[in-house]
């Protein structure tokens, strides 16, 4: 069987999302550019193509000025790793200025605090940009986003397994997988649970969206029954291996996404899918309320309940460092650093110079990414970000429930998690916005 010319490059792009998921979402700086590589390899041999040049052609025009300022934004985050003179140090960073003239340092320095993880961060940008490209080429059908799901559904049941295995075997160093930081939790591929959680609710979304409109992209009745049975065997894993992480912002959105979905399904959808709000029953009183008692016996609701989250983490010595408090020394940091930011992946450096008696505490993330991006990005950086998606969030096309609930998640995520600095996270986001557009290509 022969594989067409669309399967073969989406296979491709697949294949490299795969290295994210399988080294924890590609948040190092060696794989950093390790994906850097890989995507912009891909890029050009897509390019190579008449008919995606032309996908691409087409995108440009339309948002031209949001690519422009994006591109301003990547400018900026090279300015702000260049060696600069003091003197103009001093009126751009007169913290930084001010720390410098305490040591002594005579000799040019950049904005940012920690330059080389600010030169990977840049590149991590640049990254997400070509990606937003790739995906207007190759991923331009309602068949095409299908694809992309099930991807998505299949990848977070093998994930989720797993995860649930080394889980039940109580979490062990396997290879290069760092797993015995949680002991009692799933965190599979992911050093970090939370960002487990947050993937597999993007596997979970995949396979909800699949479940809803399979009719639309398959026409076989025998085909429509095969597809819904092994997506809702998928669904049960992704949702085992949700709750097992023990992650609250995971279980709580976890809550939400099922909510969202049935109450579209009652109130919202035109269209009436009585297999499809069946199945949503099931996962309710089967997926959260039985696996997750069995799971997690009397910490079901614990777990849901976001606000009783206990803002800790352990240092060396036994002492407890409260992540309200590191949040708060993220805010105060942001007025130190107003308009020019301290640079992206400069927070750890930040926090062991600045945090009082910080000889043994350490965090290399605020816990709150809408702090640390505005400490890191500044007044001028983030308004520059924020300009460069202005366009897409207004244009009317982008409202639907799904899009909405994607809001949920960012907003969220934004204000108590640090799991939009890990590439992988940033990728899903991207895509899942720009696929869920209603314009969105043809069901061709």
């Amino acid at each position: 069987m022969q594989i067409s010319k669309n399967k073969k490059y989406q296979y491709l792009f697949f294949s490299i999302l795969s290295i994210y998921i399988i080294f924890n979402g590609g948040n190092s700086n060696l794989l950093i550019q390790l994906n850097f590589i890989l995507i912009c390899s891909f890029y050009f041999y897509c390019f190579k193509d008449k008919n995606y040049g032309l996908h691409l052609e087409n995108f440009y025009l339309k948002n031209k000025k949001s690519i422009v300022l994006y591109l301003i934004f990547l400018i900026y985050l090279f300015f702000q790793i260049l060696p600069l003179p003091l003197n103009f140090l001093k009126f751009l960073s007169p913290e930084k200025y001010y720390l410098l003239n305490v040591t002594n340092h005579t000799s040019y320095s950049s904005i940012s605090f920690s330059p080389s993880n600010s030169f990977f961060q840049l590149l991590n940008f640049l990254t997400l940009l070509i990606v937003v490209l790739i995906l207007k080429m190759i991923l331009y059908t309602e068949r095409h986003k299908y694809r992309f799901y099930l991807f998505l559904s299949l990848s977070g049941f093998i994930v989720s397994i797993i995860a649930v295995l080394f889980y039940l075997n109580g979490n062990p160093d396997f290879f290069i997988f760092k797993n015995s930081y949680y002991k009692n939790s799933s965190s599979g591929f992911f050093i970090n649970r939370t960002v487990l959680s947050i993937f597999l609710l993007f596997c979970l979304i995949s396979s909800l969206e699949i479940l809803k409109n399979v009719e639309s992209f398959k026409k076989e009745k025998n085909n429509i029954f095969f597809v819904k049975t092994y997506i809702r065997l998928f669904i049960i894993f992704i949702t085992i291996g949700i709750i097992t992480s023990f992650s609250r912002i995971g279980n709580f959105l976890l809550l939400i996404t099922i909510l969202a979905y049935f109450l579209d399904e009652i109130f919202f959808s035109s269209k009436k899918r009585g297999s499809f709000r069946n199945i949503l029953f099931v996962i309710i009183f089967f997926d959260l309320i039985f696996l997750g008692y069995y799971f997690g016996s009397t910490e079901l609701i614990d777990r849901f309940y976001l606000l009783n989250e206990e803002f800790v983490i352990s240092n060396d010595t036994g002492e407890k460092l409260s992540r309200i408090k590191i949040i708060q020394f993220g805010l105060s940091q942001i007025k130190k650093f107003l308009f020019f930011g301290y640079g992206p992946g400069s927070f750890e450096t930040i926090f062991q110079i600045k945090y009082l008696n910080n000889s043994s505490n350490f965090a290399n993330h605020a816990h709150s990414d809408i702090t640390e991006f505005s400490g890191e990005l500044g007044l001028l950086g983030i308004s520059i970000l924020i300009c460069s998606f202005f366009k897409f969030f207004l244009d009317k096309n982008i409202h639907s429930s799904l899009n909405y609930l994607l809001t949920i998640y960012l907003i969220t995520i934004l204000l108590f998690d640090f799991s939009l600095h890990i590439p992988l996270i940033q990728i899903l986001f991207i895509s899942f916005f720009l696929l869920n557009k209603k314009t969105y290509g043809s069901s061709r």
